[in-house]
C-alpha cells in the first residue's frame, strides 16, 4: 500500500498550518519545545534554538509545549503553570519568537480557551475518544492534532477523524506515538503511518513518546532516548508531514519526561539528519 499524495488531505482543508506553514512530506515540519512549560526562560530558550535551526535548514517549526500535564504517572509529579499562566506565558513565546504554537487540551473548557491562542490543538493520547473534547476542538476551527491512543488502531484513528469532519472541522493531524506491549513498554508499528494515511489525513511521527516506557521507573516513566534518531530515520523513510519531538536544555533535571525529552544537541544531530533525507529522496 503507498502513500496517498499528500497535496490534497480529506475535506476542503489545503494543509496550512499558517499562512507560511503548509504540511508537505517534501519539507516536513517540526513540532518541538520543552514537554513541560517549566517557566517562560526555558521556552524561550529552546524555541528560539529550534526556530534558528530550522530556519537554517529549511524546515517548518511549531514551538510546541504543555502548561498542563494532567496524565501523570505519579501522584506526586508536577503538573506545570496551569491553564491562565500558560496560556499566558505561550502568548508571550508566539509573539517573541513569531512562530505558531501547539498546545494539548483536557477538557472542552481548555479546549475553547486554548483555541484563542494556540495554532494547534493536541488531543493527548488517552484522551482521543473522548467526543465532548473532541467536538470542542473542532468547535474553534482550528487545526485538531490526534495522538493515537496506546491501545487504539489506525483504524480507530481514522473514525475518530470522521467524527471530527462531521463536526465541521477537516483540518486534522493524526499521530502516531507507540503501541502497548504488555506492560511498561511501547513498539512503534510503522504500518501505522501508512494506514492512518490512507485516506489522505496528514500524518506525524511522536519520535520522543514513542520510545517511552511507561511507568517502568519506580512511580514514573522511563524511556529509551537512545532511540529516537533511528526510529525518526524510520518515519521519514516512510513519509510523514512532519515529526514531533520534545526537547530539554537540560532533561536530566526535567519534570517530566526527563528520560525521553532529548538535549538541544541531540535534536540538532536529529534535525540535520531530517534535513539530508529529504534534500537526497
Amino acid at each position: 500500500m503507498s502513500l496517498k499524495n499528500n497535496n490534497q488531505f480529506p475535506g476542503n482543508w489545503d494543509g496550512k498550518i499558517t499562512d507560511n506553514i503548509t504540511l508537505s512530506r517534501k519539507k516536513p515540519v517540526i513540532i518541538a519545545g520543552p514537554c513541560m512549560l517549566e517557566s517562560i526562560s526555558l521556552g524561550l530558550e529552546v524555541g528560539s534554538f529550534l526556530k534558528n535551526k530550522c530556519e537554517k535548514l529549511n524546515l517548518p517549526f511549531v514551538f510546541k509545549s504543555s502548561y498542563d500535564k494532567a496524565n501523570r504517572t505519579s501522584a506526586s509529579s508536577v503538573r506545570g503553570p496551569g491553564l491562565n499562566t500558560g496560556l499566558e506565558w505561550l502568548k508571550q513565546i508566539k509573539k517573541e519568537l513569531n512562530v505558531p504554537i501547539l498546545t494539548d487540551v483536557h477538557s472542552s473548557e481548555q479546549a475553547l480557551e486554548a483555541g484563542n491562542i494556540v495554532d494547534i490543538l493536541q488531543i493527548p493520547a488517552f484522551l482521543c475518544k473522548q467526543r465532548e473534547l473532541l467536538i470542542a476542538a473542532a468547535s474553534t476551527n482550528k487545526v485538531v492534532q490526534i495522538k493515537k491512543g496506546q491501545w487504539v488502531s489506525a483504524e480507530e484513528m481514522i473514525e475518530i477523524a470522521h467524527f471530527i469532519e462531521k463536526c465541521g472541522n477537516s483540518k486534522i493531524i493524526l499521530v502516531e506515538r507507540g503501541t502497548c506491549f504488555g506492560y511498561n513498554n511501547l513498539v512503534v508499528d510503522f504500518r501505522n503511518l501508512i494506514d492512518m494515511n490512507k485516506e489522505g489525513h496528514a500524518v506525524i511521527f511522536d519520535a520522543t513518546h514513542s520510545v517511552q516506557l511507561p511507568g517502568a521507573s519506580n512511580g514514573k516513566s522511563s524511556g529509551l532516548r537512545h532511540m529516537v534518531h533511528p526510529l525518526t530515520r524510520a518515519a521519514i523513510a516512510i513519509g510523514v508531514e512532519g515529526i514531533f519531538m520534545e526537547v530539554h536544555k537540560e532533561p536530566s533535571c526535567a519534570l517530566s519526561d526527563a528520560d525521553t525529552q532529548l538535549t538541544m544537541e541531540m535534536a540538532d544531530t536529529i534535525l540535520e539528519d531530517i534535513a539530508k533525507m529529504i534534500n537526497e529522496s
